[in-house]
């Protein structure tokens, strides 16, 4: 998505293509401060829809109306912010992106009146409003050789009294914004275009003067004994690739953090010899959405230059089938030496994060967060809205949690326990990576993963709903396909520890 143009100006200031108007479901009249910014005609059509019981203020509904030739604003769009009581930055979000896809075949700027009557501050509105616009103008068709084009949104315009700073933060939303609409990207990318290799090279093409980007191909995977991340991408043509992402700020506020970025990139998941069933197989292109979220949010961080140095480690591999696929039973040594009996092939993703972990420690990584479409059970749980979170430290965790509520990429706790681990000590090998009991499996891969997390603060987010959608979510995320879920997390949490 190409980027979008963000202005803060007193109410009236610019004429633009469309204004946007909050109303709630408790407003018994007129839109709270907006018919004051509108001309006489449109204040009185407006007034005729309130009497009228036509503006009813459900979240996601819109009203459009239409200006004659001689007004300063071509359309106003009245969208439905529910109730007040209820108003949070998600359903700001949602009446954003219901607006942008009501204008989808304008474009143009699009002018939202800030509201000071309602219950979010003027700050956050601004946030949600230029994210709910960004996201939910987003399209996964670029693949489609017809088809009119939309209109885009060139330019969101907050209408405020007092700017504030708004301004500025405003823009930095909109940088984040693009990066998610850059990993949804990515995850929807189709296997055949995008590969191990491939991926390797989109995160290449990012290296700047504080981001530097190094790829291990398989020969090098093999060098450093990372004996899982190999063996789940040797049935492939396409090999594995282990990609690492350094930041290194000018002035990092804190010389004793360095924030450990781990992203699941499986390109494709056939499930190995442990084969998939065949319905919805096509999704599993998306079982690399973690790896493409940790790479957007470190691009992220370093366009906005935030004071927080970063390694990230991204393990990209293939799980096909042929003649060298690694099989249940086989016993693999992982790169810190632990060996891990296999007993299903599709339980792959922990074997690939277990190396990257480790390599994420071994340059410098002080506390880790790990982020992966790991287990079904996780969706079964949670469904589609929120993340699963582990994790082997209470502070570090509220830390998470807390720049989960405020992103809006939510994630919910879930506990870890020695007590787990029995669930994957193997008879064979210093432990095996599945359990034939349909118990806890995202616990029991959570405390897997802790094996090989070294020592330090330490997450995991079990992201296997939120991270990819096979329908709409009913709110600001409409479309099919990749959501760029942790890239909004990642950026909070790097402003929260700078």
């Amino acid at each position: 998505m190409d980027a979008v143009a963000v202005e803060v100006s007193p109410p009236g200031g610019i004429e633009p293509d469309t204004l946007a108007l909050p109303f709630s479901t408790d407003d018994s009249g007129l839109p709270s401060n907006g018919a004051r910014q509108l001309d006489g005609g449109f204040e009185a059509r407006l007034r005729r829809l309130a009497d009228g019981g036509e503006l009813k203020g459900e979240l996601g509904k819109t009203v459009v109306l239409h200006a004659d030739e001689d007004s300063s604003v071509r359309r106003v769009v009245i969208a439905g912010v529910g109730k007040r009581a209820e108003l949070d930055a998600d359903a700001m979000r949602t009446a954003a992106s219901a607006v942008v896809r009501r204008v989808a075949d304008v474009g143009g700027t699009l002018a939202w009146l800030l509201d000071e009557s309602l219950p979010l501050s003027l700050e956050e509105q601004a946030r949600a409003i230029v994210e709910g616009t960004m996201l939910g103008s987003y399209s996964p068709g670029r693949w489609k050789t017809e088809g009119q084009p939309e209109k885009p949104v060139e330019k969101i315009v907050l209408w405020a009294a007092d700017a504030g700073g708004l301004e500025e933060k405003a823009r930095q939303v909109a940088v984040v914004g693009r990066w998610v609409n850059t990993a949804r990207d990515l995850a929807n990318s189709p296997p055949n275009e995008l590969t191990p290799e491939t991926l390797a090279e989109r995160a290449t093409e990012l290296a700047g003067a504080n981001l530097k980007v190094d790829v291990l191909d398989p020969g090098q995977i093999d060098e450093l004994g990372m004996g899982a991340l190999a063996a789940v991408g040797r049935a492939s043509s396409n090999g594995p690739r282990l990609i690492v992402l350094r930041y290194d700020p000018p002035h990092a506020t804190r010389t004793d953090l360095v924030l450990g970025l781990v992203g699941k990139a499986i390109t494709f998941d056939a499930g190995g010899i442990s084969l998939k069933p065949a319905l919805k197989m096509q999704d599993m292109k998306g079982d690399m959405a973690g790896g493409a979220a940790v790479i957007a949010a470190t691009a992220a961080v370093a366009e906005l230059q935030l004071p927080v140095q970063i390694v990230t480690v991204v393990a990209a591999a293939e799980n096909l089938v042929s003649g060298d696929s690694f099989r249940p039973g086989d016993i693999l040594r992982a790169a810190n030496g632990k060996t891990i009996e296999i007993t299903n092939t599709d339980a792959e993703g922990r074997l690939v994060l277990a190396d990257a972990l480790w390599y994420a420690r071994r340059e410098g990584a002080t506390h880790l967060l790990d982020l992966a479409t790991l287990t079904g059970a996780m969706e079964l749980a949670l469904g589609d809205f929120y993340a699963g979170l582990f994790a082997n430290d209470e502070d570090w965790l509220q830390e998470i949690l807390d720049a989960a509520k405020a992103s809006g990429d939510h994630t919910w706790p879930f506990p870890l326990h020695p007590r787990y681990r029995r669930y994957v000590d193997s008879t064979f090998a210093d432990l095996k990576n599945s359990s034939d009991l349909r118990q806890g499996s995202p616990v029991l891969a959570a405390e897997f993963l802790r094996e090989f997390a070294g020592e330090g603060p330490w997450a995991h987010i079990d992201m296997a709903g939120p991270g990819f959608l096979e329908r709409s979510r009913g709110d600001y995320l409409t479309q099919r396909g990749g959501t760029g879920y942790g890239v909004r997390l990642i950026v909070e949490l790097c402003n929260r520890l700078a």
